[in-house]
């Protein structure tokens, strides 16, 4: 029973960390990706961009082509691990070595990679951009405009993961359930639910899309980063008609649950609980 009482504390303490750790990872990212490159822009400057030179000769310089490789290497390396780790066979094998650990090494090694990237991208700054917004009044308003859109963006990223499991998602729930001897939470949910996660495990596309691309100035480095993370994002994704009339089901249950009155809620809901058994 110690021993036992021992370990659960242990992984709870790896899970916990891990989860403070991903979550100093996030708002680097936030950081990294919204508010560094329109920090720069807010007063209509654009110092990553060098509109003088021509695109012919940037590419043909050194330096970019050294910053271009730098950076593909490092997105590569988000990639690779992402998917590799996903993968069943590596997902199984994993799972016999580190258990309810599983999804919590999975998220560590995630952000490790994050930091990687973040700390190591090169700015292309001999380059010039690709769009870039100068010329008042819009040098002013266009970045606050774009700073109010990423800021709604990142609130709604959130509020998604958090309706989306958090705790399941980094894998604290996983370590939980260990404990207590109730399994892994996925064998909980709906076999309908499992389906829809398992081709739907990141719900933030449109979102992240929207604060990759709208920014008042696009340089070589961002097209390269936006790029390669909306097709990534594209690509893992592989929902299909089931996993839409699912989503619709539920939206259309949980508007008639709002739309009917306190008592026939109630029984409304044992009714959809008993259909989710």
């Amino acid at each position: 029973m110690a021993a036992a009482t021992v370990r659960c504390w242990a992984l709870c303490a790896a899970s916990l960390l891990n989860s403070l750790f991903v979550f100093i990872s996030g708002a680097d990212f936030i950081r990294f990706v919204s508010f560094r490159a329109i920090y720069h822009n807010i007063t209509g400057e654009t110092p990553f961009c060098q509109d003088t030179i021509p695109w012919s000769v940037a590419l043909s310089d050194g330096s970019v082509q050294k910053s271009l490789l730098v950076n593909l290497c490092l997105l590569a390396l988000f990639v690779t691990q992402h998917s590799l780790l996903a993968w069943s066979p590596v997902k199984q094998a994993l799972q016999s070595v580190l258990g309810p650990l599983n999804r919590t090494a999975y998220c560590f090694t995630t952000a490790l990679a994050l930091q990687a990237l973040m700390r190591l991208w090169q700015p292309v700054t001999g380059a010039p951009c690709l769009w870039s917004v100068r010329h008042p009044p819009w040098s002013v308003w266009f970045p606050l405009l774009c700073f109010t859109l990423h800021f709604l963006c990142w609130a709604i990223i959130c509020s998604i993961l958090m309706i989306f499991d958090y705790p399941e998602l980094l894998g604290i729930k996983q370590v939980y359930y260990d404990c207590l001897s109730l399994g892994d939470p996925l064998s909980h949910k709906p076999s309908r639910a499992r389906r829809l996660l398992s081709h739907y495990r990141h719900p933030v596309c449109v979102e992240l899309a929207v604060v990759l691309w709208l920014l008042p100035a696009l340089s070589l480095d961002r097209l390269l980063l936006a790029g390669t993370l909306s097709a990534y994002l594209a690509a893992a994704h592989s929902l299909d008609r089931q996993d839409l009339a699912y989503v619709c089901g539920q939206i259309s249950g949980r508007l008639q649950l709002l739309s009917e009155p306190h008592g026939g809620a109630g029984a409304e809901r044992e009714d959809d609980d008993y259909k989710e058994k």
